[in-house]
């Protein structure tokens, strides 16, 4: 059998951390198995559904890295069939049309509440004659559900778990409107999409009880269902947006690479073994259900920062600085390149591209820098008499590079009789406008000559 896996996100907001994570277990479960994985837009709540979501859908898949097999399914264009199914159902018996009003199903629900009871529909049309149907109202049809035993699925994460069928009621498959629900357009179209594997959050394990029931009505092979854990904060409670709970571009936005993503979300509820650095080949190649915990994780900021430094410091620089130049607004081939010379220095000290191009700015501030408090502190009237000495004696440096800057400063420091921090450090302020940098020498060679001895005179 040939394992084809699908995400099917409704469009009404974007593609959040968690849908995300179950898009990756589907894709890694697919290409794992050598099988397809399939992208199918679920947008048939046509009043909360966007256009702005579905392309941010689209692109933070292809951000992700989270490439699909044939052509992006739009449920609600498939909405005849859907119904059709119903109709079919209808036709052998296996449904009925219900003509209970608005006020009926308020009055059960509101008795049921009192007495302490789920809300369920008593099934008063079940088998009541159509001959009876009150003028004027539009019916619904729902399906005849089993009314005893029990409903049985096999998830290969939960394990077996059973509900009794007389806690289902005859759940509504046509709207009086003719439009499908849910739960019946998610069935027919996992059946004709060959969807042999349903990987998802554990909060559709309710719904899943009742599809099943669909499935079983038309005669259709149930697929594997698998209900992952859901994602919670650092202290255990439901994922909120102060936790992490935001869609895939927020994250871009924040700096974080999505092989970096990729491999923090995997380690969400799957693990093999104690690693942690695992590359998308691998994950590939690793990635199966049972490995996969029933319990919730737990997201960390702090963890995914220090996965994502990892992959900053592996990543190309020519990629890095095109990435940073982009996040700058910079343009200019020269300023790139610097960006480019620079990333070895820049890249071991930052977590994310935000930070990354915030400490890069040093290579493409415009003259004069803007000089931070703490840098302008260092500059005082006595180290910027040093600077304008240093100055004269760094135009005598023919080979621009940080060992020959170097030996140029300490040769300084020692015929003034100073200290080399007492150079190094107004020295950094005056180049970069910070207090902080990588090597102060690395700075200079990779600014050359013109800017460096530019900006130093710009301090004094």
């Amino acid at each position: 059998m040939s394992v084809i896996t699908r995400f099917a996100p409704s469009p009404t907001g974007f593609l959040h951390i968690g849908g995300a994570r179950t898009a990756l277990f589907n894709w890694l479960y697919a290409r794992h198995h050598g099988g397809q994985f399939r992208l199918r837009i679920e947008d048939t709540d046509r009043v909360r559904s966007t256009e702005a979501a579905i392309d941010a859908i689209i692109d933070g898949m292809k951000w992700l890295g989270l490439d699909w097999d044939g052509e992006v399914v739009m449920q609600f264009a498939r909405q005849a069939r859907h119904a059709a199914v119903a109709e079919q159902l209808l036709a052998e018996g296996k449904a009925y049309r219900c003509y209970c009003s608005v006020e009926e199903l308020e009055e059960m629900r509101k008795a049921a509440m009192a007495a302490g009871k789920p809300v369920r529909y008593d099934g008063r049309w079940r088998d009541r004659d159509p001959k009876e149907a009150p003028e004027g109202v539009k019916p619904v049809i729902r399906i005849k559900a089993p009314q005893h035993g029990e409903t049985v699925v096999t998830d290969e994460v939960q394990g077996e778990v059973r509900v009794a069928n007389e806690q289902l009621d005859d759940m509504v498959l046509l709207r009086s409107d003719g439009t499908p629900t849910y739960m019946l357009s998610v069935v027919v179209d996992d059946h004709e999409m060959d969807i042999t594997h349903v990987i998802r959050g554990d909060d559709h394990l309710t719904n899943t009880f009742r599809q099943v029931q669909i499935y079983d009505a038309m005669g259709w092979k149930h697929p594997s269902f698998s209900h992952i854990p859901m994602i919670h904060g650092p202290d255990g409670s439901k994922l909120s947006k102060r936790h992490g709970a935001l869609g895939v571009e927020a994250y871009r936005e924040m700096g974080y690479l999505p092989e970096a993503l990729r491999n923090y979300l995997l380690r969400l509820g799957w693990s093999h073994g104690d690693d942690e650095i695992i590359s998308t080949a691998q994950a590939i190649e690793w990635f199966d259900l049972p490995q996969v915990g029933r319990s919730p994780s737990r997201f960390d900021f702090a963890k995914l920062d220090n996965l994502n430094g990892h992959y900053l410091r592996e990543a190309d620089d020519v990629k890095l600085a095109a990435d940073v130049a982009a996040r700058l607004g910079v343009k200019d081939p020269a300023a790139i390149e610097r960006l480019r010379r620079g990333m070895p220095g820049l890249k071991a000290r930052a977590k994310t591209l935000k930070e990354l191009a915030e400490n890069a700015q040093i290579y493409v501030a415009a003259r004069p820098l803007a000089i931070a408090d703490k840098a302008a502190a260092l500059l005082t009237a006595e180290a910027k008499a040093l600077l304008q000495g240093l100055a004269e004696a760094l135009k005598g440096v023919t080979d621009w590079t940080a060992a020959n800057l170097e030996a140029a400063v300490r040769q300084f420091a020692e015929a003034k009789n100073v200290k080399l921090g007492q150079i190094a450090q107004p020295l950094r302020a005056a180049l970069t406008g910070s207090t902080t940098s990588p090597g102060i020498f690395e700075v200079m060679e990779i600014l050359d000559r013109s800017e460096s001895l530019g900006r130093i005179a710009d301090a004094v």
